[in-house]
């Protein structure tokens, strides 16, 4: 009886501690969903994440499968159904098809491209590639099994030169590799014909040109932002990232 009484005070405490969670989180401020790329994982916009949930945002990191365009995008509506009250999508590389796609939801207010794909209706990643010279990327993938992996060569020449080698080894040993058919899978009706947009190019990018990404940016209308970045800008320069991914979500939409 002692037992039963002691796990039953331990679970009221629990729900305590659960329901005054919940009335300190600031519910007007949006729900902040990140969307990784190609070669990466949530946990490449760590420091985003520490630094908005120090300010009170609700942040979410998708888990990519990258097995499709349509696997993903499910992937994170379930993100968009989990949040309360609006949505801030930030999606990068491959996570820009993701969010070009989930951004249509109703709760999704607006949208930041970091160096990522944001594609026009019917149009592939391929397709869209199409529009700037290529990069040197190709030369550093390699096929397994169906799937495509970068080397741990290509991580530190074409997708994070600016990062420290220590850091380079992780998103190494980190990257989720592409289903080989994922680059020919054909976009949707994209939302940032209806939502407000912005795009950060790196101008340094080894991995997509950065000329597509201007074109890219200039055709869907984004408010844009260049700095002097390789591909992966979350990790080399988190604070202008940051301050972008603000200034979308206190946008007054």
């Amino acid at each position: 009886m002692k037992t039963i009484r002691f796990y039953s005070i331990l679970i009221l405490m629990l729900l305590s501690t659960i329901t005054t969670m919940g009335q300190t989180t600031d519910n007007t401020k949006p729900t902040i969903i990140f969307v990784h790329g190609i070669w990466a994982d949530g946990s490449c916009f760590s420091n985003q994440i520490k630094a908005l949930q120090a300010k009170g945002y609700p942040v979410m990191s998708v888990q990519n499968s990258v097995t499709s365009l349509s696997d993903d995008v499910g992937l994170t509506k379930k993100a968009i159904a989990l949040a309360k009250g609006k949505v801030i999508l930030v999606g990068h590389s491959w996570g820009g098809m993701v969010i070009t796609q989930a951004g249509n939801d109703p709760k999704v207010q607006g949208i930041v491209y970091l160096a990522a794909y944001g594609p026009e209706a019917d149009e592939s990643l391929s397709d869209v590639s199409k529009n700037a010279p290529a990069t040197e990327l190709i030369k550093y993938l390699v096929p397994t099994d169906g799937t495509v992996f970068i080397t741990e060569e290509g991580v530190r020449t074409v997708f994070a030169p600016d990062l420290d080698p220590q850091v380079q080894s992780v998103l190494y040993a980190t990257q989720t590799p592409a289903f080989h058919t994922v680059f020919d899978d054909k976009s949707g009706v994209p939302a940032w014909k209806s939502k407000p947009c912005w795009y950060i190019v790196a101008k340094n990018d080894k991995t997509i040109h950065p000329d597509l990404e201007r074109f890219m940016s200039k055709r869907m209308k984004a408010k844009t932002i260049e700095i002097a970045s390789s591909h992966v800008m979350m990790l080399s320069h988190p604070d202008e990232v940051l301050k972008v991914i603000e200034e979308a979500a206190t946008y007054k939409y």
